[in-house]
């Protein structure tokens, strides 16, 4: 069953506005306008920055004069063809984008003069983004990215359209992808879980690498300013760096963090600069991560990272987070609802062989009639969890070392991404009997599962 977030900072998720029938299905489609705009701006800038603000100086014997006659008249000269050229390539790309729905595809032409078309099958489709950078929010604008299977460069991005479009489209595409009439209104969606903005930063503070990192920062600051040691504040740096990588950078981009399920799939929506509302179709979460670092233990919190299929390169590193920190029964029945039926805390799980050179005695794995689970780490728990029906294959690997021993580890291998799950150091008898057990359960969960997976809500 879904989590019900309970009253107070965690509360429901506004459902978005629901606006008219999606037309995206007649006729021909093209960007938003303000797209050429948009364009031309950025050839602007990048022209000011490289070529422009030097026109506008002027050499003198005592340095450089600013916004002379004479240099603002060679400014305006090389800026109006240079406006003009910035247009046109902003009106040029504008036209030569086209974009439709044909039935079960979704057809996209590019090129004015020399066309080409690409029709892409909806059935390939494994995630809806709507992104809205900073300068998109203030234009209204938003950019839809379609992930499609087959890994990086095999998406569609459409940049950039109106809000409400953008919203009518990924509508559209949801569910002609899940069979249904394409005319079908957006589902409805039932609020998860809310990140308080507090508890986000404290979380990514409550890490011991972050901690140590800053007692350094200071430590550095504290002598360099003691000893009047530049050298020391300059060694400081990288820490400050660092830290911003860690705690300012995640906070700006996990921002506002809200999860929300519906009949097309999980719903996210974060971003305190670059807003992202990402739908993550059922069926393309491949494996599961519940992370719980060693400062998190105490207050019972824990991380969700995934595996989805169709993100790859950039886009995988950005969407691997489910949920960035939330109670650990949160983080369980999140996993319940992505593997339905599964109960993570109810999978019984076997130690690892005592022989093993791993300090890491919280190494255990098992199994049940949905999930295969593994536990590993001393300091930062990892639980990872596949469902069987996910599993593409099972192998044993054994190194040298492990030969000697006579152990083995089990591999459960999903497509590429950050969750890799894996049983180290069982017995050779014990691994061959996991391996064998655990096939055979995938292949009972794929003939159990045999709907078409391009039809969800079928």
């Amino acid at each position: 069953m879904p989590y019900a977030p309970p009253p107070g900072p965690y509360g429901p998720v506004p459902v978005p506005q629901m606006y008219g029938p999606p037309r995206f299905h007649q006729g021909v489609h093209r960007l938003h306008p303000v797209t050429a705009l948009l364009r031309a701006f950025v050839f602007l800038l990048i022209y000011f920055v490289l070529i422009g603000f030097s026109l506008l100086l002027t050499p003198q014997e005592d340095g450089y004069a600013f916004l002379e006659p004479a240099a603002v008249r060679r400014f305006a000269l090389v800026s109006i063809p240079a406006t003009v050229a910035a247009v046109t390539v902003g009106v040029w790309g504008w036209l030569g984008l086209r974009f439709w729905i044909a039935g079960d595809d979704l057809a996209v032409e590019t090129g004015v003069l020399r066309k080409r078309r690409r029709f892409i099958p909806l059935s390939r489709m494994q995630a809806i983004d709507i992104v809205r950078p900073l300068m998109t929010r203030l234009t209204g604008l938003a950019e839809l990215r379609v992930e499609l299977a087959g890994g990086d460069g095999s998406g569609v991005v459409l940049r950039y359209l109106g809000r409400r479009s953008a919203q009518q489209l990924r509508a559209e595409l949801l569910a002609r992808a899940a069979g249904l009439p394409g005319h079908t209104p957006e589902a409805p969606e039932r609020p998860f879980w809310r990140v308080p903005f507090g508890t986000l930063l404290l979380s990514l503070i409550s890490r011991m690498p972050v901690i140590g990192t800053g007692m350094l920062f200071m430590l550095l600051l504290m002598v360099g300013v003691a000893f009047v040691e530049p050298g020391v504040l300059g060694g400081a740096i990288p820490a400050l760096l660092g830290l911003i990588s860690a705690v300012v950078a995640p906070s700006i981009v996990y921002g506002r963090f809200a999860v929300a399920t519906s009949p097309d799939g999980l719903r996210l929506r974060y971003g305190l600069l670059e807003t992202r509302m990402q739908t993550v179709p059922p069926g393309r979460v491949q494996a599961v991560a519940i992370v719980e670092p060693l400062l998190w233990r105490q207050r019972r919190w824990a991380r969700v990272d995934v595996t989805v299929a169709g993100y790859a390169g950039e886009r995988q590193a950005l969407s691997s987070v489910l949920l960035p920190v939330a109670p650990r029964e949160v983080a369980v029945a999140l996993v319940a609802h992505i593997f339905p039926g599964a109960d993570v805390d109810a999978v019984p799980l076997v130690p690892a062989s005592g022989r093993g050179l791993s300090l890491d005695r919280f190494a255990a794995a098992g199994t049940d009639g949905v999930v295969f689970v593994a536990r590993r780490g001393l300091l930062c728990r990892r639980t990872t969890v596949i469902a069987h029906a996910r599993a593409q294959s099972v192998r044993l690997t054994s190194g040298p070392l492990q030969r000697l021993l006579r152990l083995g580890t089990v591999h459960v291998d999903a497509p590429p991404g950050p969750v890799r799950v894996a049983a180290t150091d069982r017995e050779l008898s014990e691994a061959r009997a996991i391996v064998e057990s655990t096939a055979e359960r995938a292949r009972l969960a794929r003939s159990r599962t045999g709907a078409d997976p391009a039809r969800w809500a079928r």
